[in-house]
């Protein structure tokens, strides 16, 4: 049997040299697919060049305060080059003319630092924990004094006591003489000698149901006078006026028929029984009429903060302001400290909120100027 002969050259061609001339479906999709998607892209973008239309651009949706700005992207954007924008500080000013934050502050940080758009439908006023710890952690200011705490790194670490329960503050200014224990006695006697049980709320409501509201003041008309009519003389068919001394001189004057002793005893009877038991009487001149002083009713205790009495409506007022039960002088400050608010607020992922923006505002309000923009209602709608 002859043997066969394996040269090199017949080797080589049992090669085919054009497999890479061959195309494969799984490749040829893939390139096809890829060219598909760039020229897509590509002509969306030149689409919304050319109509106007800047839904291509959006980095997602837009806080609640913004959304009518939705399809108006250059209310807020500006060109930079090419195809980048940027936000400037005179398009956040054209609609928000806020006010600086402290005059002793060493820097203003940008609008868009704190407040950061295209996150969702939230608030934008809510910012983030480190928008406010960014220089509070290590406060600095311009001349160097600060009257806050200058290493707040949380409200459940650095945050000091309230200012207004700190050791050696000054006591409630208010002249009115109220006793609480006395008033939540469950035997109490009201009007016409009825037995009742008074609430917080009978006297204490905030003046409106809107976020952060006050509470109302109270009043002698609406919370006092059913309990406490002015009656110093059984033969007056009504009580005295709630008002000032002269007022209720002449009204004595008017109705001295009806009095069993003179003018001067009846108002001495008056200013001294009466008026006495709540007033802070002051007299000018021995003999002379007495003046009675303001009332001194604080409305906002916590001059840099605020708080929801609404969104705390399901906890009992004695859960927060439990001295108020055995509190028998106005002095007395009633208010909570710091670690009854951290008992829910202590910043687990499951307990309630403890960002700085829940309690302060960055800036202040008090200093704020008058409406003056310049906007028109379609520079909102186009």
């Amino acid at each position: 049997m002859a043997g066969r002969t394996r040269t090199t050259k017949k080797l080589a061609q049992r090669i085919d040299l054009n497999y890479f001339k061959r195309t494969y479906p799984i490749p040829r999709w893939k390139r096809t697919l890829s060219i598909a998607a760039v020229s897509i892209g590509v002509a969306w973008l030149g689409w919304g060049a050319l109509t106007g239309k800047q839904s291509a651009f959006n980095a997602g949706p837009l806080a609640h305060g913004h959304l009518i700005l939705t399809s108006n992207c250059s209310s807020c954007h500006v060109p930079s080059g090419g195809f980048g924008t940027k936000v400037t500080e005179t398009a956040c000013q054209s609609c928000h003319n806020a006010p600086i934050h402290q005059a002793k502050q060493t820097f203003t940080p940008a609008c868009t630092s704190c407040h950061i758009e295209h996150q969702g439908a939230f608030r934008l006023a809510d910012t983030s924990q480190a928008s406010c710890t960014q220089c509070h952690r290590s406060l600095k200011t311009a001349d160097g004094k600060t009257q806050f705490a200058a290493g707040i790194s949380s409200f459940n670490n650095g945050h000091p006591e309230f200012a207004a329960v700190r050791p050696g503050h000054a006591a409630d200014p208010g002249t009115i003489k109220l006793s609480h224990q006395v008033h939540m006695k469950p035997d109490l006697k009201g009007p016409n000698g009825t037995v009742r049980q008074l609430q917080c709320v009978d006297c204490h409501q905030p003046v409106s149901h809107s976020p952060n509201a006050p509470m109302a003041p109270v009043t002698y008309a609406q919370h006092c006078a059913s309990c406490h009519p002015l009656v110093f003389d059984s033969r007056f068919a009504q009580p005295a006026p709630h008002q000032d001394t002269k007022t209720v001189h002449d009204f004595v004057v008017r109705n001295q028929g009806m009095l069993a002793q003179s003018v001067e005893e009846a108002e001495r009877l008056l200013w001294q029984k009466t008026c006495k038991e709540c007033h802070v009487l002051t007299y000018p001149a021995p003999e002379a009429r007495p003046d009675i002083l303001k009332s001194a009713i604080l409305v906002r205790w916590m001059t840099h903060a605020k708080f929801d009495h609404n969104a705390h409506q399901l906890v009992t007022c004695t859960e927060c302001h439990a001295q108020a039960k055995t509190s028998n002088y106005t002095a007395d400050v009633l208010l909570p400290g710091i670690a009854t608010c951290q008992k829910c607020h202590s910043g687990g992922r499951t307990a309630a909120d403890t960002r700085c923006s829940e309690c302060h505002d960055y800036h202040d309000w008090s200093k704020a100027k008058p409406a003056s923009s310049v906007h028109t209602i379609l520079d909102f709608v186009r």
